[in-house]
């Protein structure tokens, strides 16, 4: 299952490349519409990002904000950093190293 609950209001999803990474996305965005939950996505499996997974973190984002929940992106290895940086979304989304310590973070924030 892509979207794993972790919690009642945290989902943590293991992303990989196309087509996955579109079908995982899908899914989180049904459990947001659902009601309110806050998401790691955990990029460590994800080898390339396009231009169409952008539109689609993008997207989710703004649903996320929308709904008053937190987004972090985790795991980002250097090819995507590299793609992020050139985009600007660097400073759009919220990064953590890893799944643990990403999990903290929304956990903190929660508090």
């Amino acid at each position: 299952m892509p979207v794993e609950k972790w919690s009642d209001t945290v989902v943590v999803v293991h992303l990989g490349n196309d087509p996955q990474f579109s079908e995982d996305l899908e899914s989180l965005e049904e459990r947001i519409g659902q009601g309110k939950v806050d998401a790691l996505l955990d990029l460590s499996g994800v080898g390339y990002i396009n231009s169409s997974n952008i539109a689609r973190l993008l997207k989710i984002r703004k649903m996320m904000i929308a709904s008053d929940s937190r987004l972090v992106l985790c795991g980002v290895n250097n090819r995507i950093w590299s793609t992020l940086l050139i985009t600007g979304l660097d400073k759009v989304f919220k990064f953590s190293d890893d799944v643990p310590t990403g999990l903290a973070t929304l956990q903190m924030a929660a508090s």
